[in-house]
């Protein structure tokens, strides 16, 4: 068994828990689960956009699906002691910035005692073996250094969603060693840059706000087009998440931090991220505003991947330009009639024959 790469061998028929399950990333993992042959159970609230992923994959039909809010202690605890189970992947958040600072108290009891619920929830289930946290890049206290950020940098956050997450990573690690570790549970946290892929259609994002405006014969605004982001495939962090629960199964010592990003190279600024999707739109238009509207965000982010390299032997397999290229072949042939879930599933093939 290769360790690198999520394996049918491992994960048929082992009971997972996803968070999330109803969100762009959540989906699209809960395909891939039921494509490797897992148990797979579904906690999120119900699907925060129309269209969605969800739905139009029919994702429900591929696990045990609930709806429930991380936020209620009590559901949350009365879910997890009925599906037991052996692996979790948590990726229920309030994940956009700009939302965050409308809503900044949702944001941090969502994504912080959230956590906090989960975690907690875990330390009554006997056979859990392996809980693999989802944060994001922002975690890191942002200098605006050029350089990428490594774990052990200091997290901080300027905008509540930033903020949210990093406080989350003190969570995880308090319940890691205070209760979980001597539990047996192998706990970790997972950075991952900025993902792209078909199906996403949330507020405030590049690609989805792209798409809706070309779609619609309109110009495409853009905010910021210098700010610095790691992009990459949503299938790249999904197929770490997989591959480190792997190995913590194996091995506990490896719990702890680990970010998931592209390439060096591959962190570009939104105008050149915008480019390459533009090339792929006949006819699409974009403004590019003075990169001063709208509240703070950071200007140049990048994530060192050395830990997973060493640690896991997870690199990246799709440079920039053919996930832009496979994301917009994704949306051109949903919008013109293909079945979603197919299009998620070819594109997990195409990812998986790459060595």
């Amino acid at each position: 068994m290769n360790p690198s790469t999520p394996q049918a061998e491992f994960w048929r028929g082992k009971r997972v828990l996803v968070t999330g399950h109803t969100g762009f990333k959540g989906a699209w993992l809960t395909i891939w689960l039921a494509r490797l042959g897992a148990s797979v159970t579904g906690l999120s609230l119900p699907p925060a956009t129309q269209p969605n992923l969800f739905g139009l994959a029919r994702v429900a039909q591929l696990c045990d699906s609930y709806f429930c809010d991380i936020r209620d202690a009590q559901a949350i605890t009365a879910r997890i002691s009925a599906v037991q189970p052996e692996i979790v992947l948590h990726l229920a958040a309030q994940p956009l910035v700009r939302a965050s600072y409308r809503d900044p108290l949702e944001t941090f009891s969502t994504n912080v005692m959230g956590t906090a619920n989960l975690l907690n929830a875990l330390r009554e289930v006997k056979g859990v073996r392996v809980a693999v946290m989802v944060t994001t890049d922002k975690v890191y206290r942002n200098n605006e250094w050029h350089r990428p950020y490594r774990e052990d940098d200091v997290l901080g956050g300027h905008d509540p969603y930033s903020a949210s997450k990093a406080a989350s990573e003190i969570v995880i690690a308090s319940f890691r060693d205070a209760y979980l570790a001597t539990q047996g549970v192998a706990v970790s946290s997972a950075r991952a840059g900025n993902v792209i892929g078909g199906g996403d259609w949330s507020e405030d994002r590049l690609i989805p706000d792209a798409v809706r405006a070309w779609q619609a014969g309109q110009c495409l605004q853009i905010r910021r087009p210098q700010a610095i982001r790691p992009w990459q495939h949503v299938l790249e962090p999904l197929s770490g998440y997989l591959v480190l629960a792997q190995r913590l199964w194996d091995d506990a010592a490896l719990a702890g931090a680990y970010n998931f990003g592209p390439g060096s190279d591959d962190a570009v600024s939104v105008r050149e991220l915008v480019e390459h999707a533009r090339r792929e739109f006949s006819g699409a238009q974009v403004r590019y505003g003075d990169s001063l509207e709208g509240p703070h965000e950071a200007g140049w982010l990048a994530l060192d991947i050395a830990k997973a390299r060493a640690d896991l032997g997870v690199n990246p397999r799709w440079r920039l330009a053919n996930a832009v290229s496979r994301t917009m072949a994704w949306y051109h042939a949903q919008h013109d009639g293909s079945d979603a879930r197919n299009l998620c599933e070819t594109d997990i093939a195409m990812y998986e024959a790459v060595c």
